[in-house]
């Protein structure tokens, strides 16, 4: 009978740590999307104070962003090497140096802060570090709700947009920054002491170059590209250009285009694990295959511009629903589909492509309305956009994922 409690005991402390590791890569998404966003509130207060064009400014936000996108793709392919224990508080540690150069002394030109920015960016490669990790700690028919979870870390930027310019004012330019390292080495220490691979994890042997070759020519990495730099970009789109488009075409003040915005943005992140779990339930396929459906449909009624309330209003926060189940949805699907030691060389590109779709579309609406004074063919062809990766997603990529089946690492710790 001993024998028997103490086998029970350990199970239940086995059964444990993965919600345990969960919780510790969530928080360090958090934390470092945190810092990684530190920058964009604060552009309006730098474009005054060094008299920066609007072009500028928008470079400035723009630095931190791109590397942080662009930088996922060797950062995925070196977490699938050496394990996320090792990568969440080296990422960590090193975003230190960045935000406390920008927060001491960086802030005083426009040079001093575009490299600072840059080596911030270095906090956004994050995310190709937390997906494997998560992966390798569930079993399939529950990564995609775990990696929807660990998702939901974006939200950390919210942090940052809520509390930067309040900081600033009430304790000094330095204040949001020395906070924010503080925090990031308490995280850094934490995941080095408490974080650990899981047990059997999938080792890659090729060198890094190798595997990037290999991992650019699974089907499955450039097909859950385009999922992601529509879905994941959209939300990050309308997270930058909904407040303008909001003022400018239903003529609102900044406080409330900024409030729906905020909306926006919250549901989009709730939804994320959403996205995931309801992958686990009926398979990520139907659930994108539904997700960009609703996404050309509601574009296609916000092309028209109607009344806010209630058409306009129920079309955006549709969008946003389904936007964010769409980027769990994706990454349940790569969970589900990418070979096991290559699952975060697949994640930094997926990642890469997400972060840099978010770009195209602001633009692509910004030059529409300087030509046409209006957005509707912006939208329209968002909805068009949404109807082609529906047709890909019932085609290339369920012949691709059907020719797959799942790891077969997949019980090596939540079975035991």
């Amino acid at each position: 009978m001993d024998t028997d409690v103490t086998t029970g005991q350990a199970g239940r402390g086995v059964d444990r740590r993965p919600a345990l590791m969960l919780a510790l890569a969530t928080l360090g998404f958090a934390v470092n999307f945190w810092a990684w966003a530190l920058l964009s509130p604060l552009g309006p207060r730098f474009k005054e104070l060094l008299s920066l064009s609007a072009s500028q400014q928008a470079l400035l936000v723009a630095v931190p962003v791109i590397v942080g996108s662009l930088g996922r793709i060797p950062v995925g392919a070196l977490t699938d090497r050496f394990g996320g224990r090792a990568m969440f508080p080296l990422i960590s540690a090193a975003t230190i140096v960045p935000v406390l150069f920008i927060g001491v002394a960086g802030q005083g030109s426009l040079t001093a802060l575009l490299v600072g920015g840059f080596f911030l960016g270095i906090a956004g490669t994050v995310f190709a570090v937390g997906v494997p990790f998560v992966n390798a700690w569930f079993p399939p028919h529950r990564r995609g709700l775990a990696v929807g979870i660990f998702g939901a870390g974006m939200g950390g930027t919210a942090i940052s947009a809520l509390t930067t310019v309040k900081l600033v004012k009430t304790g000094g330019a330095a204040t949001p920054f020395v906070i924010t390292a503080i925090v990031l080495a308490a995280y850094a220490v934490l995941a080095w002491l408490v974080m650990r691979d899981a047990p059997g994890r999938t080792v890659p042997t090729q060198p890094l170059m190798a595997r990037l070759a290999a991992t650019a020519k699974l089907s499955i990495t450039w097909q859950a590209c385009i999922l992601y730099a529509v879905a994941f970009g959209g939300y990050v789109a309308f997270s930058v250009y909904l407040p303008a488009y909001l003022q400018t075409a239903y003529g609102l003040e900044q406080a409330d285009a900024a409030n729906r915005m905020a909306g926006f943005v919250l549901l989009a992140v709730l939804m994320r694990p959403i996205g995931g779990w309801l992958s686990d339930r009926i398979g990520p396929l139907p659930v994108l295959t539904a997700v960009f459906a609703v996404v050309a449909l509601c574009a296609a009624v916000q092309a028209f511009t109607p009344s806010l309330m209630p058409v306009g209003t129920i079309a955006f926060l549709t969008m946003a629903a389904a936007l964010g189940t769409g980027s769990g949805a994706t990454f349940a699907l790569v969970a589900q589909v990418a070979p096991a030691d290559k699952v975060g060389s697949v994640t930094g590109l997926v990642g890469a492509a997400g972060g840099l779709g978010g770009f195209v579309p602001p633009l692509v609406m910004g030059l529409i309305y300087s030509r046409l004074g209006s957005y509707g063919l912006g939208l329209a062809l968002l909805s068009g956009v949404s109807v082609m990766t529906l047709v890909l997603t019932v085609t290339a990529v369920r012949s691709a994922a059907r020719r797959r089946s799942p790891a077969p690492q997949a019980r090596t710790v939540s079975s035991r």
